[in-house]
This record gives structure tokens, C-alpha cells and sequence, in this order.
């Protein structure tokens, strides 16, 4: 019974638009907001309408928050949603030197709007993880933790995570000696000390601290 009851809970969100009259609604999200370095992503995901109503594939009933699951776990899920046929899915990046001429907020709103427009169908209506996103022209519900509240969003968190933690695994082998790998660009200690020593690199986000120049208060 529980597991019913979780169930409906992770889609009453979808549900009570499907009541309204939608059938393909998307979830979106983003990963990769706070790291000082490497782009940032965001991840759509529509469900076919039935997965809705009947339930998720048991391969798929895991999907939660990306930051509540392991590395393993994310990779295991990516797997099966990306190799679902009746799945509608879309990945989308921005880099970082555009993070720094437009402002992260605004850089992670252009690869939600991304993400969505890349899908094979455009949607009917939006689920967004967080805040209201101005720039997204479709329908949409704001929820905050979304990725966890809703299915579709947290299959979209996992998709943008996994694709994002990928790519820094590739550019650590580009940029060798900041550990891009194993803190895939947040400010750990590691990376900190790396930055120290090595000074930023093409990846690093120039607007972030410890980059942008210390404006000092005029006295």
C-alpha cells in the first residue's frame, strides 16, 4: 500500500493536470548551478500519458531528487530512461563563459528553455524544479524541490546530473591537476588548493569567487 501511496504521490502533480486536459507534460531541471568551473545543464522529460495514470516501469520506480541517489544508482536510472522508445527527453548545456557574461540564474533559465526545445514534441504544460522561470514560454507550474515532489522532474535532475558529471570526467582528462573528476567543479578544499597553485582555467566560471575582483567598500 505504501508504495501505491508514494506512487501517487510523486505524480498528483501530473495527474491534476492530466485532469485539466494535458497529455504531454514535462518536467525540467538543472544540474551543475554552484561548481566554479564547467557548464551548467538542464534535463525535460514528458512521460507517455500512461506511465502516468498506471504507473512508472519497475526499472524506473527509483527516480527521485538526483542528489538524494548515488552515482550508481543515477548511471543505472539514466540507462533505463534513456533507452525507453516512449520516452520524450532532452539534455541541454550552457558554458561557462557565457555564465559569465549573462549571469548564472539566466544561464541556467536558457538551458531549461533549451532542454525543452529540443524535445520531439513540444509540451503542453510545464513542471519547473525551484522558482518561476520567465523565459520558458509554455504553461508552466513552479515547484520548489520539485526533483523530489514529482517524477518528471526528478527524471529530468538525473538526466541533466549524469550528462554534467560525465562531461567533467572528460574535461579533467583536458584539464589535468584540478580534480574535475571526483568534485566535478564545486569548491572543495582540492579544488581550491588546485586554483591556488595552478591558477583558473578555459573552464572556470571568471563571475564566481574566487575569481571576480574584490570590489572594495568606499569609505
Amino acid at each position: 500500500m505504501s508504495g501505491k501511496i508514494n506512487k501517487l504521490r510523486q505524480f498528483r502533480f501530473e495527474l491534476a493536470l492530466v485532469e485539466q486536459g494535458f497529455v504531454r507534460i514535462a518536467g525540467v531541471d538543472e544540474a551543475g548551478r554552484g561548481p566554479l568551473a564547467g557548464p551548467v545543464f538542464a534535463g525535460a522529460v514528458v512521460f507517455p500519458l500512461r506511465w502516468i495514470t498506471e504507473g512508472l516501469p519497475k526499472s524506473l520506480q527509483g527516480i527521485n531528487d538526483s542528489k538524494q541517489l548515488t552515482s550508481a544508482e543515477r548511471e543505472e536510472l539514466f540507462a533505463d530512461l534513456t533507452s525507453q522508445p516512449d520516452l520524450d527527453f532532452a539534455v541541454a548545456q550552457v558554458e561557462a563563459l557565457v555564465i559569465d557574461q549573462i549571469n548564472i540564474l539566466q544561464a541556467t533559465h536558457r538551458a531549461m528553455s533549451l532542454a525543452l526545445a529540443r524535445l520531439q514534441h513540444p509540451p503542453q504544460h510545464v513542471l519547473i524544479d525551484g522558482l518561476a522561470v520567465k523565459s520558458i514560454t509554455f504553461p508552466s507550474t513552479p515547484l520548489v524541490k520539485g526533483d523530489a515532489l514529482s517524477y518528471s522532474i526528478g527524471a529530468a535532475s538525473i538526466l541533466a546530473k549524469v550528462s554534467r558529471d560525465r562531461l567533467m570526467s572528460e574535461l579533467d582528462r583536458q584539464f589535468p591537476g584540478y580534480g574535475f573528476a571526483e568534485h566535478k567543479g564545486y569548491g572543495t578544499p582540492s579544488h581550491m588548493a588546485a586554483i591556488k597553485q595552478l591558477g583558473p582555467c578555459p573552464i572556470h566560471r571568471q563571475s564566481f569567487a574566487p575569481f571576480r575582483p574584490v570590489q572594495k567598500e568606499l569609505l
